[in-house]
């Protein structure tokens, strides 16, 4: 009897367990679609985040004009922000591992909008110095744990698919919105009232809503109950091939000396030596060079590393010749020109010093690596720059430009020559 008692009961509970990988199905589906919508929300946190960080780009020949500053003062304003970068970098960057990439991102947002509200407050150079750095506090923790979130919501959206959406969308985003802040700040600047408070207005909503979709984006990680004992990212230049290491940190400290040069002073270079004083064009012209950096690193991405290196090295020379060879014959098409190549081979050339590093490091000292090699390549970022400022204070800009271009130079054949050296079997 008992067989005969069970029977009837055997389709029920097979339709019940039917029923329960049907629901745990809707559930993955769900899920699924939650992370794909919060890959979405934060790219655009993502890329937000990094335009703010430029928004002032084509706005220093108007502060320049308004307040008096230097070419040299506008280099140490810009200064400031790599320095934020690059302490945020060693002191917060990596800590979205131990807490959630939302408890490191809404600080960070919220750090631009602190300061885009000072921008918004005043332009005397101390309020300047001072957004300017929060900037670059909130951009360094925003790099890592951003990039880091935005591959984890790809994985688990589509689980064993190819990361090439991943890498294109964190490259827009980081490189592309680098572009799109001086665009829309040049527009903004050049054709609506306030020029010097606008821009700051617009992007402080836009940020507000970037908070609103980090809120709304799932967390990948989860908090950790006994975090390790904090300490501040550690820094390694060993990873057991030196040339090889010695070779991509020298590639990265190139391509950001070109991104330096017109994050800075190359708006002011154009309204002086080159007479074209518009604020929409500043912008264009820094929008240019990065996207073509960013479009360049989504086209290349099946190149080889080496690949990669040489066509940086190629596109970057001859895009810095190109832009010198402009300013001396006062012609901004050939500016322009020699800007666009050389955003394009910075890209490229970055690219591929990442992907050397990363193969070179093992997997427990990767971070460690690649936190070395932004070290030096926000170093890049900030050294010529105030080199330059410094040496327009008794030089022509077109003087100034000659040299850089020749120091440039003979990094990029140093990149060369030191890339021909690493042993064959690595």
């Amino acid at each position: 009897m008992a067989p005969t008692a069970t029977a009837p009961h055997a389709p029920a509970a097979a339709g019940r367990r039917t029923a329960m990988r049907h629901r745990t199905g809707a559930r993955h589906a769900v899920g699924s679609r939650r992370h794909g919508v919060g890959f979405v929300l934060i790219a655009y946190a993502f890329l937000t985040a990094m335009a703010f960080s430029t928004v002032p780009t084509p706005l220093y020949p108007l502060y320049m004009a308004r307040d008096g500053f230097s070419t040299f003062m506008v280099t140490v304003v810009f200064a400031t922000y790599a320095v934020g970068v690059v302490v945020s970098l060693l002191l917060a960057g990596h800590i979205s591992d131990w807490v959630g990439r939302k408890k490191v991102l809404v600080p960070a947002i919220s750090l631009e909008l602190v300061a885009a509200v000072l921008f918004l407050t005043g332009t005397s150079l101390p309020v300047l110095l001072i957004a300017r750095f929060l900037t670059g506090l909130g951009v360094g923790m925003i790099t890592a744990t951003a990039t880091a979130h935005l591959q984890e919501l790809h994985a688990a959206h589509r689980p064993g698919a190819s990361t090439h959406r991943f890498e294109l969308v964190s490259t827009g985003a980081n490189i592309g919105g680098l572009g799109v802040g001086p665009l829309v700040a040049g527009f903004l600047a050049q054709w609506v009232a306030v020029p010097l408070r606008t821009p700051y207005f617009v992007f402080a909503a836009l940020l507000v809503l970037g908070l609103v979709a980090v809120a709304l984006t799932p967390e990948t990680v989860e908090e950790r109950f006994a975090r390790p004992a904090y300490r501040p990212q550690r820094i390694s230049l060993d990873h057991g091939d030196r040339t090889g290491y010695l070779a991509a940190a020298a590639g990265a400290f190139a391509s950001f000396a070109v991104f330096g040069l017109f994050t800075s002073v190359a708006p002011g270079f154009v309204a002086g030596a080159l007479h074209h004083p518009s604020r929409a064009l500043a912008g264009v012209i820094v929008f240019v060079v990065f996207g073509g950096a960013a479009t360049a690193q989504g086209l290349t991405a099946r190149l080889s590393t080496p690949a990669k290196r040489r066509l940086g090295l190629l596109a970057q020379a001859a895009g810095v010749v190109t832009l010198v060879t402009g300013m001396h014959t006062a012609n901004l098409a050939a500016f322009l020109a020699g800007g666009v190549v050389a955003g394009i081979g910075a890209g490229v050339l970055f690219k591929a010093a990442l992907g050397t590093v990363a193969a070179l490091a093992v997997p427990d000292k990767r971070s460690e690596a690649l936190a070395g090699l932004f070290l030096i390549a926000y170093l890049g970022l900030t050294l010529p720059a105030v080199g330059i400022g410094v040496a327009t204070l008794g030089l022509s800009a077109v003087t100034v430009m000659t040299w850089f271009a020749g120091v440039l130079l003979v990094l990029l054949t140093a990149v060369a020559l030191l890339a021909r050296r690493r042993p064959a079997t690595r």
